[in-house]
């Protein structure tokens, strides 16, 4: 399809100007879908971050019997929370030279929920329970809020002559009769703990007066996907650049590795089909090639004419490794049951083919409204391929101005598809009962998104354009996807239905204004105002002022923090055994007697521990003395954990192996406000105060989740793994920077006071205090260097997460004195021993923490750290990216001491971005 964003430039004094940079803004809408690089004329610097929520799915239910009467009730299942992910997004365009343009995009987005495995008919047990609560004195289970959802590979159906599906429901006591009902499909509900995707990409092109040639590539990376990807792409002019041709071609290559951790599902019953792969763990890769052609002819100066076709083939490992389809087995031979054939259900991994071509073209009009000086777009597209699935797509948005640089801009979508031709929610096959064989197909899904259905979704961005080329964007989309919405009927029921909405916020700098405002004011004295005190060390926060009213800064930091290596108690190395024996306290385990008691091994131990901080920096200057500061921040963490053998020793399974376990997360942290106040400035003196804090914004209840094939099981993440304090925090700093000729030194204090008892999750961090000494100097008028010594001290973690409460019987003496039947009344010694032993064993487990590794005690956060800093940092001086500054510094650990068992610290990098204007 045309890419009409690289090639607005060509179409002034061709097009309504109005039209080119209202088609512009449509083109840059915040979307849900990260597209293809694409380089526009000016150069940019864009920052964006998207949350993504699923509504909750359509309920389960399961038969159970009263454990009174016998009679069967419907007992709707607990829903899980559904899917949801966080998204950020940094592009950047730049020119290096009139012709050549460069482009860059960085995506990272974190998701966790509920999702369908597969669906199957409601009450067959295919999606049974784990934890079935103790019925009421009425025999009845109430509701089932605390019973887990399990995943199951095996159940039962009937099938009557209509070949429609059936449960059993109940029982007709009074004319001795099994009841049946109609079961309705349903979702199997399986959950992913958080799950990170990282992507990097570029592009490159070179224009000439009527051409472009552009090529770029990137790579895709999460848990059990990775991917590379190479495009390249042309484009030919005609007509004064009222006509355009452009091609673009791309390949990817893909590998998957994808573990299934109790994979009870056969991948298939036929070794042939095998293809390497095994229940628990699947290895593949794919092979993805597009092709797109595009045509825009500018028809008149408020019209634009896009046309498109595309040609896209996929070979290789195209299953989704996680979904599973039950299948109903009849055995044409096996006895009727109540007049209904048994249909034995059994899961299979999903089991696609391994090649698919898809062709689609597309209709585009965009027409400038000149009464409104508004703009038009919509869009058509059709696509096949051989699967069997047909899709439509209709969009449409309207660009509409408001003055004083607000852009108001709602979009409508309608998309349909028909079904896959080996999509089934429950297909019906032969069953061979003597061998326990299902006639399973070659073919087959029951994924969703492969079913007939259409999807409407409706969304409104709002721009406002500042002056000095920044602007900002905010954005909401709503999507609704509705089986009887497909185009000509036949798509899926309503079990399929979902919805989920789309909220984003956009930072816009454009370097090209940006330059034009310096090089009409003075670019040279205001960059050199700007660098005044710019050199202190990157990984220093709050160093940095303002230095008169009316002065804006936007930057970028990042900052990467790795735990691995030796395991520490206070500053000396201890052993993975010793760490796992006394690094969890409070964990639970059992005597030779059977007694509860404290101070098991800890299940599991971190081995290699990442944090990484991306954080924007926005600063303004409302007078020469007062800087006020805005840092939104987005976190990203990763914990590999492994068994000890400390632990297997004590579970008596010595031997056992398993695989180092990822644990992610990631999402918007806590939100930093301040104040900096200059108290004392001379050319080689200065020093100001920081006031402010950080709102909890960051998410404190992150929670990881077991296979549901084992039955949910739900545990906190560590505190080291949860993305904020959920505390309102503050964090005072004073700031000394001294400067004579090229050298420059500087002091700085700083701490964080929680302000709040305990969070919401019923814990509070520790208090920090941190303080750095440094030098520096400056060796040209762009580049200069840092050495730093930085001290910190923090507390350990107050509190701890909340715990599920046993209650302590009471052990009444009388209750155990009975009649021997003799008429001599009896004291039961032995079991009233056990019933004060059930009480020791309770109040043992009430002061028990749930620990799932080191990470989980408290006790295990905090200490005195000394560190030494490397710092480079480059200032541009001239040019077309005059003013910019890059800063890095890598952060070795001197001296280590921790409170309780933690792995050691191996490093600590940070690099920042800035632009004064």
């Amino acid at each position: 399809m045309t890419d009409l964003n690289s090639k607005i430039g060509g179409y002034l004094g061709s097009a309504q100007p109005s039209l080119v940079a209202l088609t512009a803004a449509a083109l840059a809408l915040p979307g849900l879908l990260a597209a293809p690089p694409t380089l526009a004329e000016d150069d940019e610097v864009d920052f964006s971050y998207s949350h993504y929520q699923e509504g909750l799915r359509a309920s389960s239910g399961v038969y159970l019997s009263n454990a009174n009467t016998g009679e069967f009730k419907r007992y709707t299942l607990p829903r899980s929370a559904p899917i949801e992910a966080d998204t950020i997004r940094g592009d950047a365009r730049v020119s290096l030279s009139d012709r050549i343009k460069f482009g860059f995009n960085y995506i990272e987005d974190t998701w966790s929920g509920a999702t369908p495995l597969g669906s199957a008919p409601e009450g067959s047990r295919a999606y049974d329970l784990k934890n079935l609560p103790f019925p009421d004195a009425n025999g009845d289970y109430g509701v089932l809020t605390t019973a887990s959802p399990l995943a199951k590979d095996a159940g039962v159906a009937f099938v009557d002559v209509q070949r429609n599906i059936n449960v059993r429901s109940g029982y007709d006591a009074a004319n001795d009769r099994n009841l049946y009902t109609t079961a309705h499909p349903i979702h199997v509900m399986g959950y992913a703990s958080p799950e990170t995707r990282k992507q990097g990409d570029f592009k490159l092109s070179y224009d000439w007066d009527n051409a472009q040639a552009r090529a770029g590539g990137g790579v895709s990376d999460e848990r059990d996907f990775y991917s590379r990807f190479v495009n390249l792409g042309g484009r030919l002019d005609f007509d004064q650049k009222r006509t355009s041709l452009d091609l673009a071609l791309s390949y990817t290559g893909s590998d998957i590795d994808a573990i299934r951790s109790n994979g009870i599902f056969p991948y298939s019953l036929d070794p042939t089909t095998l293809e390497g792969h095994s229940n628990t763990r699947v290895r593949g890769n794919r092979q993805d090639w597009s092709a797109q052609l595009g045509l825009t002819q500018v028809v008149n100066p408020s019209g634009v004419l896009n046309l498109g076709a595309g040609f896209n083939r996929n070979t290789g490992f195209l299953s989704n490794p996680y979904k599973v389809t039950w299948f109903g087995g009849i055995d044409p031979t096996e006895d009727l049951q109540d007049g209904y054939q048994v249909a034995h259900l059994r899961g299979f991994y999903d089991h696609r083919p391994t090649e698919r071509n898809q062709w689609s073209g597309n209709l585009g009009w965009t027409q400038y409204v000149q009464p409104l000086d508004a703009a038009l777009h919509f869009n058509y597209q059709f696509s096949h391929d051989d699967w069997d699935v047909n899709a439509h797509t209709f969009d449409a948005d309207w660009v509409q101005p408001l003055g004083e640089g607000w852009t108001l801009t709602p979009r409508v979508r309608y998309y349909s598809q028909s079904a896959a031709s080996f999509y089934n929610a429950f297909p019906l096959v032969g069953y061979d009962n003597a061998n326990t064989r299902w006639n399973v197909p070659a073919h087959f899904s029951s994924d969703q998104r492969l079913s007939g259905f259409g999807a409407l979704s409706g969304g409104v961005v709002l721009a406002k354009q500042f002056a000095k080329g920044v602007s900002f964007e905010t954005g909401f989309e709503y999507y609704s996807h509705k089986g009887h919405w497909a185009l000509g009927g036949g798509g899926e029921q309503a079990f399929a239905d979902y919805d989920y909405w789309v909220a984003n916020a956009a930072l816009k700098v454009k370097l090209s204004a940006l330059g034009r405002a310096f090089d009409s004011g003075g670019a040279g004295d205001e960059h050199g105002r700007h660098a005044q005190h710019a050199n202190v060390p990157a990984g220093l926060m709050f160093a940095h002022t303002l230095n008169k009213a009316g002065d804006v800064m936007a930057g970028y930091r990042y900052q990467h923090t790795r735990q691995a290596g030796d395991y520490l108690h206070g500053s000396r190395s201890v052993s993975q055994d010793q760490s796992a024996l006394s690094g969890c306290p409070r964990m639970l385990t059992s005597d030779a007697e059977g007694n509860n008691v404290l101070g098991g091994a800890c299940p599991m131990l971190p081995t290699d521990m990442t944090q990484s901080m991306h954080m924007l920096e926005l600063m303004y200057a409302p007078t020469d003395w007062l800087t006020l500061m805005l840092m939104p921040q987005f976190m990203d963490m990763q914990s590999t954990m492994t068994m000890p053998q400390a632990y297997l020793r004590e579970q008596n399974t010595v031997g056992m192996s398993m695989e180092p376990m990822l644990m992610e997360v990631g999402g918007i942290g806590d939100t930093g406000f301040y104040a900096l106040v200059t108290l004392f400035d001379t050319p080689n003196h200065h020093l100001h105060a920081g006031f402010g804090g950080t709102a909890p914004t960051g998410d404190v209840k992150r929670k990881g989740y077991n296979n549901p094939v084992s039955g949910f099981f739900q545990y906190d993440r560590d505190y080291s793994m949860q993305l904020g304090s959920g505390t309102w925090d503050l964090k005072p700093s004073l700031t000394y920077i001294g400067k004579a000729e090229a050298w420059n030194w500087g002091a700085q204090l700083g701490g964080t006071w929680r302000t709040e008892a305990r969070n919401a999750n019923g814990y509070k961090l520790g208090d920090l205090f941190e303080t750095s000494v440094w030098g520096g100097y400056d060796w040209t008028d762009w580049l200069s260097s840092s050495l730093r010594l930085a001290y910190t001290w923090q507390g350990a973690i107050k509190g701890h997460f909340p715990q599920e409460l046993q209650t302590v019987p009471a052990c009444n003496h009388d209750d155990f004195v009975y009649d021997d039947g003799t008429g001599n009344l009896v004291f039961d010694q032995d079991s009233y021993n056990g019933c004060l032993q059930s009480i020791v064993n309770a109040n043992v487990t009430n002061q028990s923490l749930r620990h799932v590794s080191s990470q989980d005690e408290p006790r295990n956060y905090g200490g005195h750290y000394l560190d030494l800093g490397l710092g480079v940092a480059v200032t541009i001086p001239n040019g077309a990216f005059a003013g910019h500054r890059l800063a890095f510094e890598w952060q070795q650990p001197l001296y280590t001491n921790v409170n309780g068992y933690q792995p050691d610290r191996d490093h600590a990098l940070t690099f920042t971005w800035s632009y004064g204007f």
